[in-house]
């Protein structure tokens, strides 16, 4: 039974950290959006490619109207944050748990 709770405990912090590096390229993405970046670079490409199919449908969703700011990346974080409080804590803690009987 221990082998099945430090697999679990394992993928619950390898998912935590695999949250962690996508909300920094979400968070890298929309500063490099201030700069008006150049859409032929790779990096900017790159980041396009990772984050737009998660930030698309949030921007399909919520109407952006002509305010000029874009609350998909804000949206995306604060999911991100959720999923690791309540997501991923109650994971490790269930492994944890299930070390003990």
């Amino acid at each position: 039974m221990f082998i099945l709770a430090n697999f679990i405990i394992a993928l619950g912090r390898v998912l935590g950290l695999v949250l962690d590096v996508y909300m920094w390229v979400i968070v890298i993405r929309a500063l490099i959006s201030w700069v008006n970046p150049d859409p032929f670079n790779p990096i900017v490409r790159l980041l396009a490619k990772l984050t737009d199919p998660v930030l698309g449908p949030i921007r399909r969703i919520i109407p952006l109207g002509n305010i000029g700011i874009d609350p998909s990346p804000m949206i995306v974080i604060l999911a991100i944050i959720f999923a690791k409080n309540f997501l991923i804590t109650s994971l490790v803690e269930f492994g944890y748990r299930l070390k003990t009987y």
